[in-house]
């Protein structure tokens, strides 16, 4: 199964943000901007970490931020932003962060396919740096290897 498409609207490049809270926050909006959760599930994201740590921090450079399907997410989706300045989210060996990668799932199968599918991506070392390095939407999706799903019809979960 491919990843989910990642419309222009779930992409933020270049942002500045204060700690790894702001980080993830913009990984939520873009979610929430995408039409693929509401802004509750931001906050859920949040407490995974609160709760479980730096964990989502999966390889170096990279975080990717999630929270189990719930109410709060309408659609998968998957969101990406950049960072102008890294910034640590407290992992021992990954930090600092500078690419979060929103996953927003509506089941736990979902999850498990779309980790999988991502795993692939970044079983390719150059792909963080890349991504970090990236200027714009489209190259995002290459690298990812998914589309902006701009007139792609899509049923309803």
């Amino acid at each position: 199964m491919p990843l989910p498409p990642l419309p222009d609207a779930a992409i933020a490049i270049g942002l500045h943000v204060a700690d790894w809270r702001a980080a993830v926050a913009a990984a939520g909006a873009a979610l929430a901007r995408s039409g693929a959760t509401t802004d509750g599930y931001t906050e859920r994201m949040v407490g995974v970490i609160d709760e479980f740590g730096a964990y989502i921090v999966i390889a170096p450079g990279l975080a990717l931020a999630h929270a189990r399907p719930g109410k709060d997410v309408l659609t998968e989706g998957l969101s990406v932003v950049t960072l102008a300045d890294p910034v640590n989210f407290g992992h021992p060996h990954n930090d600092p962060v500078s690419v979060i990668v929103g996953l927003a799932v509506t089941s736990s199968d979902e999850h498990v396919r779309f980790v999988s599918e991502l795993a692939n991506v970044f079983n390719d070392a150059s792909v963080i740096p890349a991504l970090a390095r990236a200027t714009d939407a489209d190259g995002i999706r290459s690298l990812l290897g998914t589309t902006s799903g701009a007139g792609v019809n899509r049923a309803a979960p």
